[in-house]
């Protein structure tokens, strides 16, 4: 196994190797290799025994901004590109925003290894003609094409995405986004960056969280800060990432949260195929809620009663 990258090593000793060991466990051809044509790998992503031990009691309430009116529904997006660069790391970024002037609330996804901002331009496309700015970067090290491909640099994105939400926010496109409606989304790889970055790289702007196949390996349970919405969706026949370890990590988070169960899905369908039967629920779920906490759409409330595949606690 070749060492972690020079930025991950000044992260502080104790923590770096506890997310070192467990990333090493998968394997660098294992972990969350989604996003991709390529067939899956045999083996899943299991997580450590202790993750699901404990629950904390009670759920904190999350502090919610006022109301905002939802916009027409079926607006036309635009998208555009720009690269950031963070401590000499090069952040291509797509953002896809309505083309309806005014302020709206902003989703900030991250994709899986081998992936790109571009194979989840359907369902980010659905979330901009909702009403919502998404701000997608394509991480130098674990994006399709890479020239320097690293699953370990997975370590180093919650810094990447709290950094390029920044820039977006300080910039031109700042003035169209609230900055009190912000939320967090990622498939794979991108939803352990996700999980980071309500855990050990807690960016408190966010109010909410979308987890796509994703647990919290590498990056830990300890979710921080202010209280935050979450909502994870998991495929019960997922090869890669275990559903266990999604719901592990699920188990653990205190805040108000919900996890939906994907009956028979797989890690990359319900996600990346719009043809694929669970593409739907995936996107209408998410529309739902993200309008609920970054709206504050109570109609979409219902949408999270509690079923035999939705565990609910919004």
């Amino acid at each position: 196994m070749k060492a972690l990258p020079c930025a991950a090593r000044t992260r502080p000793f104790a923590a770096a190797l506890r997310s070192r060991a467990l990333v090493a466990a998968l394997g660098v051809a294992v972990l969350l290799g989604g996003c991709t044509t390529a067939p899956a790998p045999a083996r899943s992503v299991s997580a450590p025994p202790s993750a699901a031990a404990t629950v904390r009691p009670g759920l904190a309430a999350v502090q919610l901004p006022p109301p905002l009116a939802l916009p027409p529904s079926g607006l036309s997006v635009s998208s555009q590109q720009v690269t950031y660069t963070r401590q000499g790391r090069s952040l291509r970024t797509v953002i896809w925003s309505p083309d309806r002037p005014g302020r709206y609330p902003a989703v900030l996804f991250s994709h899986g290894l081998n992936g790109t901002p571009e194979s989840f331009a359907p369902l980010l496309k659905s979330w901009a003609a909702a009403g919502f700015v998404v701000i997608a970067p394509a991480y130098p090290n674990t994006s399709r094409g890479a020239a320097s491909f690293d699953v370990y640099d997975v370590l180093n994105q919650p810094a990447d995405a709290t950094y390029v939400l920044s820039q977006v926010l300080s910039g031109q496109l700042g003035k169209r986004i609230d900055s009190d409606r912000l939320a967090a989304a990622g498939h794979s790889a991108g939803a352990i960056t996700t999980v980071g970055l309500f855990t050990e790289s807690r960016d408190t702007r966010l109010r909410a969280g979308v987890i796509l196949a994703g647990s919290g390996l590498g990056v830990g349970t300890d979710f921080q800060g202010t209280p935050a919405a979450l909502f994870f969706i998991h495929g019960d026949a997922d090869p890669l990432v275990t559903y266990e370890s999604g719901k592990a990590t699920y188990d653990q988070v205190p805040w108000a949260k919900a996890m939906l169960t994907i009956p028979g899905g797989n890690h990359d369908d319900p996600y990346l195929s719009p043809a694929a039967a669970a593409y739907q629920t995936v996107t209408k779920s998410t529309l739902q809620f993200l309008r609920l906490e970054l709206y504050g759409d109570q109609a979409a409330r219902s949408s999270f009663t509690p079923t035999a595949e939705l565990d609910s606690h919004l």
